[in-house]
């Protein structure tokens, strides 16, 4: 079991903010493993009948005409002859983006795009300072470190994923945080964004110096104690809390750390978040409109998670974000893909700014944002 756990868990898409003394932040992400594993079931398929050609071309004339007839309705303001270069990571963060990627590709997008996906935010960040890319899908905390060292060249326009830590055990016994204390949690990484969302649940709860913290360096090896030791308790993040579940059947969710940061911010709406989509304030000043037209296309993928989710499930697969469609169908729903914008949008990442610039004020760049970061349409 603990083999088959590992070998599952050790190639599944995820990125951890390490922040170091001196205040870089380097971000990491590991591959996609594809191999298959007795624990997880594959679907049967059922034979549909098959379309001819010239139904497929009928149908492929119609979906961009009711885009555009929906698009005209909503009166989205589409900026023809201008492509919007978006760039986005291998992990959560993406998910929402992968209906639009998948509309673009095969022309029944609104707005014309181009996409580049990459497994680690540096790629992304360099690009975008370059002005190789327009528009960024990053962790949370990266955006106003870029924020800072660009001297506020970028903007963030949406949240596209909440908070994606959940604690692992086969310990039934816990069923709130005060039933944590005197227990050892496993977790990724000292001095990262995980590190820092669970030393602030657990300082809030006076329980910080009752617990022992034992640090990996990998998700992988958190899953790996937990496989030798089910009662031990592990936070991992999706698709890595399915996958561990689904491998053995006597682990399961016993704290959702997005609950217990909303429990905590009772006010001034500060969530816990874990990517957003930024814009090189040169494009958003130029091409306002396609800005906007890129969030109306933007929230009609996201909605697309839960209206057809074994579509977004076997792209994230062939993405490569995900190990495997069964995966994808348990973990996505629990991801938390959103897209936040405006006032909303302005409260939640603040508040969770200024959380981390508590702990570390290295972790946001040094500086929390001005108000000028925010895009409010």
């Amino acid at each position: 079991m603990k083999k088959r756990l590992v070998a599952l868990l050790c190639g599944m898409a995820l990125f951890a903010v390490t922040v170091s003394g001196c205040g870089t932040v380097t971000v990491t992400t590991e591959s996609t493993q594809t191999d298959e594993t007795e624990a997880v079931a594959e679907e049967t398929e059922t034979e549909e009948p098959k379309e001819t050609d010239e139904e497929a071309e009928e149908i492929a004339e119609e979906e961009p005409e009711e885009a555009e007839a929906e698009a005209e309705e909503q009166n989205v303001p589409y900026e023809e002859g201008v492509t919007i270069r978006v760039g986005g990571l291998k992990g959560p963060t993406s998910i929402g983006l992968l209906k639009l990627k998948d509309d673009a590709a095969n022309g029944i997008s609104g707005q014309d795009y181009e996409f580049t996906m990459a497994t680690a935010a540096d790629e992304i960040t360099t690009a975008l300072v370059k002005g190789e890319l327009d528009i960024a899908l990053i962790p949370a905390n990266v955006s106003s470190v870029l924020f800072n060292k660009t001297e506020g060249k970028v903007s963030v326009i949406d949240i596209n994923t909440l908070g994606v830590l959940y604690m692992v055990s086969g310990d039934s016994s816990i069923g709130s945080v005060a039933d944590l204390e005197g227990k050892t949690i496993y977790l990724t990484g000292k001095g990262t964004t995980p590190d820092y969302v669970l030393q602030y649940v657990l300082s809030s709860n006076e329980l910080l110096d009752k617990v022992t913290l034992e640090y990996k360096s990998e998700a992988t090896e958190v899953a790996a104690v937990l496989a030798e030791d089910e009662s031990a308790i592990g936070l991992l993040p999706q698709p890595f809390v399915t996958a561990a579940c689904i491998q053995n059947e006597n682990l399961s969710v016993v704290l959702d750390l997005t609950k217990l940061w909303d429990e905590l911010q009772t006010e001034g709406g500060s969530r816990l978040l874990t990517g957003v989509t930024i814009v090189r304030n040169e494009f958003l000043e130029e091409h306002k409109d396609a800005v906007d037209a890129f969030l109306y296309d933007h929230n009609a993928s996201v909605q697309a998670t839960s209206d057809d989710l074994d579509a977004v499930a076997a792209l994230a697969v062939s993405e490569e974000i995900i190990a495997k469609e069964p995966i994808a169908k348990k973990a996505i729903p629990n991801c938390n893909i959103t897209c936040i914008t405006g006032e909303e949008m302005k409260d939640a990442l603040s508040g969770y700014l200024e959380v981390l610039y508590d702990l570390d004020p290295s972790s946001v760049g040094g500086a929390l944002p001005t108000d000028e970061f925010y895009y409010i349409q």
